[in-house]
């Protein structure tokens, strides 16, 4: 086997130094759809939502739902949303900081990254000790890295330009390689973390613990790259898997398998736009569905946080 050094060379990303970008004013948020009597009042609605309670503050409600289904938060807005998100984040990374010297964090593609972007503007982009973080993706699909479709390329330019991450604490999946050898590559970097204690090791699973994973989730269903009724939903021997016939393109894509999923310490589901309001519904509908979709097996060993926005939740 090579060296660490080599292992790791295809994937650390050397980052830049870009100018930092201060906040933009904030919009203001009313709500449509909630009747709100207090501050930290509570409320029921008298449609679909009838089967569950709510906790609402300012401008989010908080559904109560089965402990399975984690802690389900909707906002007003998408900015609102991103606020929040910003907040949860920045705490986490701080608690986990306090503990030890990493804060492994894992991120996925799509509009998730535009909801970070809170995290690059004050407060958080001076208080958050960036040094510590440790950045992975959750899939990725298989072309260049300053390619267009790539989530690396998307995290890259929205997020952790702006951030002053170290260049080596950015393990970026190897573009050079094929789709299979790819993913297997990414897993030996993997399993090097775990081994050096930089990821945590789940003491029920033995697999990588990571201390937050930032979820999105496609208007079917999906996360990661695990689409529905496809046979990688089920894979549960390798930790990073590839798809060679993702039923959205790009066809090839490497992705993290469900039981690395779970083990995670901490899961934020990031979901916003009406597109996504049916499988919203089949997850944590009144009446939900068996499990057939991707997002419904997401279930971490720790805690799990939906945040919606009113276009997402529009259907419950």
């Amino acid at each position: 086997m090579a060296s660490s050094s080599r292992v790791f060379s295809a994937n650390l990303r050397k980052l830049s130094n870009f100018p930092i970008r201060r906040s933009l004013p904030e919009i203001p948020l009313t709500s449509r759809f909630f009747s709100v009597k207090s501050l930290f009042g509570s409320l029921r609605l008298n449609t679909n939502f009838r089967k569950f309670e709510y906790r609402t503050r300012a401008s989010m409600a908080e559904i109560v739902t089965p402990q399975s289904k984690g802690k389900v938060q909707v906002f007003d807005a998408e900015d609102e949303l991103a606020v929040s998100l910003a907040k949860y984040t920045a705490d986490l990374a701080n608690n986990f900081s306090k503990e030890r010297d990493s804060f492994t964090v894992v991120l996925s593609g799509g509009s998730l990254i535009k909801s970070l972007r809170k995290l690059v503007e004050p407060p958080y982009i001076d208080s958050v000790d960036w040094s510590k973080w440790h950045v992975f993706w959750v899939d990725e699909r298989v072309v260049p890295k300053d390619h267009p479709d790539s989530n690396y390329f998307l995290a890259y330019n929205a997020f952790l330009s702006k951030i002053p991450i170290p260049s080596g604490n950015v393990y970026a999946i190897n573009d050079a390689l094929a789709a299979e050898a790819a993913a297997d590559d990414y897993e030996t970097c993997l399993r090097h973390l775990v081994k050096s204690k930089i990821i945590n090791q789940s003491e029920i699973t033995q697999l990588p613990k990571f201390d937050l994973m930032l979820l999105g989730m496609g208007p079917d269903g999906h996360v990661a790259s695990l689409f529905p009724s496809h046979p990688l939903v089920h894979e549960n021997t390798k930790w990073v898997t590839c798809i060679k016939d993702s039923p959205k393109p790009p066809s090839e894509r490497i992705s993290f398998t469900l039981p690395v999923i779970n083990s995670s310490a901490y899961i934020a589901l990031v979901i916003a736009g009406a597109s996504k309001a049916n499988a919203v519904h089949a997850a944590l509908g009144p009446d939900p569905s068996s499990d057939s979709l991707p997002v419904q097996m997401v279930s971490p060993e720790g805690e799990l946080t939906w945040f919606l926005d009113m276009g997402a939740a529009s259907k419950l």
